[in-house]
C-alpha cells in the first residue's frame, strides 16, 4: 500500500526517473535519489503504523535520514547507510511534514531549476483538492534572461504571465504557493540565493487575502485548512481503492467517510475502515 499509494499520490515513482542537470547539481546521484524515495516511504509508513491523524502529514516534526540524505539536507550528526528516525530541531523545521521532503520537491521541479508553477499546482490538486485547469495552448516559454543578458529571477518571469489576463487567473492561485517553497532548490536542498543571484523572496498571498512567508507559513496555511485536506486525501484514497477516478455519484460516500472519521480525529484507521464499508467499495466496478 505504501509503495503504490505513495507512488501515485506523492509521485514517488517519478523520483527514479528524475534527471537533474549535472552542470547545476553535480552531486545529485543514484544514492541521494534512492534516499529521497526511502525517506518518504518510511515517513508515510510510520504514520500508518502509529495510526496517527492524517493531518499530521502536514506538520509532523520528524523524518527518516541516513548519512547521504542528512548531508543533502545539511543536518549534522547522522552517519552510515542505515535510516533512522530523526526529530527535526528548530533549525531544520522547514523539513516538517510532506512539503519538506526532497522527493516531492524534486519531482515538482525542472532538471535545472525550480518551478513555482509545478509546485503550486501540485499543492492545489493533491493537498487542497482545487486543481487549476490545463493551460491554454501555445503559451510562450519564459525567458531566462532580459534584453541585456542578465538572468531574470523566476518570480520576475512569472510576473509576465500574470500580466496576461488569460494566464493570470490560474497563476494567481499557483504561483504564490510555489514561491513559498523557493528556499528549496530543484533537488530539495535549502538555499537563500536564487538562480539569478538575488536573495529569495518566499512571501506569497492568495486571492482571499491569506498571506504566508516560506515553507513554515505555507504549512500553517494548510494546517488551517485541514478540513479541505482531509476531504482531498479521502478522495485520493477512495480512488486508489476503487481503481478508478471518482465522479459526482461518489461524493456522498466521501462526505460520509469524512464525517464518520471526524469523531476520532481523522485517524488512518477510520478513513480506511470507512472506505471498506462504503457503497462504492462494496459495489466497486473497474473503470473501462
Amino acid at each position: 500500500f505504501v509503495d503504490n499509494f505513495a507512488g501515485q499520490w506523492l509521485e514517488l515513482r517519478n523520483v527514479r526517473d528524475h534527471v537533474a542537470d549535472p552542470d547545476t547539481f553535480d552531486d545529485f546521484d543514484e544514492n541521494v535519489r534512492e534516499a529521497m524515495r526511502q525517506e518518504m516511504e518510511l515517513f508515510l509508513d510510520s504514520q500508518l503504523a502509529a495510526d496517527r491523524r492524517v493531518t499530521d502529514l502536514l506538520d509532523a516534526d520528524y523524518t527518516f535520514l541516513n548519512e547521504r540524505l542528512a548531508r543533502h539536507y545539511g543536518i549534522p550528526g547522522i552517519y552510515g547507510e542505515r535510516f533512522r528516525r530523526v526529530t527535526l530541531a528548530s533549525a531544520h523545521e522547514a523539513r516538517r511534514g510532506l512539503l519538506g521532503k526532497a522527493s516531492l520537491l524534486t519531482v515538482t521541479s525542472y532538471p535545472n531549476r525550480t518551478s513555482p508553477v509545478l509546485r503550486g499546482k501540485w499543492v492545489l490538486g493533491n493537498l487542497l483538492g482545487a486543481p487549476p485547469p490545463p493551460p491554454p495552448p501555445n503559451v510562450p516559454s519564459l525567458k531566462d534572461t532580459d534584453a541585456s543578458g542578465r538572468v531574470v529571477s523566476v518570480r520576475a518571469r512569472l510576473e509576465e504571465h500574470r500580466r496576461n489576463p488569460v494566464c493570470a487567473t490560474c497563476h494567481a492561485r499557483m504561483d504564490p504557493i510555489g514561491f513559498a517553497l523557493e528556499n528549496f532548490d530543484a533537488t530539495g536542498r535549502w538555499r537563500t540565493v536564487a538562480e539569478g543571484g538575488g536573495r529569495i523572496d518566499a512571501t506569497g498571498a492568495l486571492a482571499d487575502g491569506s498571506k504566508f512567508d516560506g515553507p513554515g507559513g505555507l504549512r500553517q496555511l494548510l494546517v488551517g485548512r485541514q478540513d479541505q485536506f482531509v476531504v482531498t486525501l479521502t478522495e485520493k484514497l477512495l480512488s486508489y481503492a476503487l481503481g478508478r477516478r471518482l465522479d459526482a455519484s461518489d461524493q456522498p460516500a466521501v462526505r460520509k467517510i469524512v464525517r464518520d472519521a471526524a469523531a476520532g480525529g481523522y485517524r488512518w484507521s477510520a478513513l480506511v475502515s470507512g472506505i471498506v464499508k462504503s457503497v462504492p467499495f462494496q459495489m466497486r466496478r473497474a473503470e473501462s
